[in-house]
Parts: C-alpha cells; sequence; structure tokens
C-alpha cells in the first residue's frame, strides 16, 4: 500500500497504533499494576463511610480487570494511531527536508509533549485512593482543556517554524524553543490547581510511582507509535521515491 495514499498512512498507523498500545499495555501490567494495588490497599484499610450502603463487591475480579485494561490499551492505540497518521498526513508540508521515520519520532515527541508531559506536570496523575468522586467532572474538564491548549501550542510551534523558514536552523529553533517555553509557562500558571488534595494515609512512594509509571506507560504509547510508524513508512516511501525516479 503506497504511502502516497491516505488509505496508505491510514492503515500504517492503525497497524502502529496496535503494536504501540499493547507495548504500553505490557508496561500499565508489568510496572503500573504495582502502585494500583498498593493504593487500593490503602483503600480498602479506611473505616467504611457510615453512607456507603451495603454493597456487593466488585463486578470484576482485578484479574480481569488487568487483562480489559491491556485490551483497552490496544483500543485506545489504534484510535490514536488513525489519528496520529491523519496528523503525519497534514504535517508533511512542514518537514520536508526531513527522512518520513524521523518526521514519525518528532511528531510522536510533540504529541506526548502537549498531550501527556505537560498535562502530567500540571495535573499529575492519581492512584484509585486519592481523588474525590464528586470533583471527578471538574477534573476531567480542567485535564481535557490542558491537552487541547498543548496541542494548540504543538500546532502554533510547527507553523511558525515553517514560517520562519529563511532564517538559520540555530536561530529558527531557538526562536521556536522559546516562544515553546512562553506559551507553557503561561498554560501552566492560567490553569487552576487540581481541587483534590492528597490523603495523608497515602504514602508518598506509592504516589510518585504510580504517577511516574503512568507517565512511562504514556510515553510509551505515544514514542512507540512514532518509531513503529515511522519503521512502516520510511521504507516504504523510500521505494515509491526510487520507483518514481526510474
Amino acid at each position: 500500500m503506497s504511502t502516497n495514499t491516505y488509505k496508505g498512512l491510514l492503515l500504517r498507523g492503525v497497524g502502529a497504533g496496535a503494536v504501540a498500545g499493547l507495548l504500553a499495555g505490557l508496561v500499565g501490567l508489568l510496572v503500573v499494576e504495582a502502585p494500583i494495588r498498593a493504593a487500593l490497599a490503602v483503600e480498602q484499610a479506611r473505616p467504611a463511610s457510615p453512607d456507603a450502603g451495603h454493597g456487593h463487591g466488585e463486578l470484576f475480579s482485578r484479574g480481569t480487570q488487568v487483562v480489559g485494561g491491556v485490551l483497552a490499551a490496544v483500543v485506545v492505540g489504534v484510535a490514536v494511531g488513525a489519528l496520529f497518521a491523519t496528523a503525519y498526513a497534514g504535517s508533511r508540508r512542514w518537514f520536508t527536508s526531513k527522512a518520513p521515520f524521523v518526521r514519525a519520532v518528532a511528531l510522536s515527541a510533540a504529541a506526548f509533549g502537549a498531550a501527556a508531559l505537560l498535562p502530567a506536570v500540571k495535573y499529575p496523575a492519581n492512584p484509585p485512593a486519592v481523588g474525590d468522586p464528586d470533583t471527578v467532572e471538574y477534573r476531567t474538564v480542567l485535564y481535557l482543556g490542558l491537552i487541547a491548549a498543548g496541542l494548540l501550542v504543538a500546532v502554533g510551534a510547527s507553523y511558525l517554524a515553517s514560517r520562519l523558514g529563511r532564517l538559520g536552523t540555530p536561530v529558527r529553533a531557538t526562536a521556536v524553543a522559546l516562544a515553546v517555553v512562553a506559551a507553557v509557562v503561561v498554560l501552566l500558571v492560567a490553569f487552576p490547581a487540581t481541587p483534590d488534595a492528597v490523603p495523608s494515609d497515602v504514602p508518598g512512594s506509592v504516589l510518585w510511582e504510580f504517577r511516574l509509571a503512568s507517565l512511562a506507560e504514556t510515553a510509551t504509547l505515544w514514542l512507540g507509535l512514532g518509531v513503529v510508524f515511522g519503521l512502516l513508512v520510511d521504507p516504504a516511501t523510500r521505494r515509491a521515491g526510487r520507483v518514481s525516479a526510474v
């Protein structure tokens, strides 16, 4: 399937997303699961609330939830891969001097920074024992809003780089980097702090182990997507170029 067509890129994006999602799911299983179980133990050790009612236990066992989490990561990877392929197709005009593999990895790194690293700095992930259920909707709006703002910064940085194409690479890179840093600082200051405090019975080691592990899982998804997609696209693009040159 040619990489000069959107269908060819989309199929490669879906395939790369499935692989990256599986890798992220395995990271979740092998790395994230340990602090989750520790946080669940803290939560279960708390005294029952008088108005909690008479529950009937979990609908699914923890083992089933873990397997479902891996499958969900694959599904998310496929969806993200399709979006990534679409973004790659639209951004090729900004990276005409770069090899397809470099373009793919650069795009995935930018997406990771905007959609994962930036919100993780302002609103780091919390394990099950942390967070008020009454603020879930508000926290979700803040998180998604910061992701959207971060993606706009990434798009703006790409546009700025294309507009400064006549400048030398060091000058252009410095100008874009300064603009991105300034925009990120503004976003981190402008967005309100998370409304939930960390309970005193949650060990700091469990909290930060979960946060770092969650970030590692997300990094595996995005950077794995860029690498696998680049490996799928780059050879095909080079073959197409050689054929067209004959």
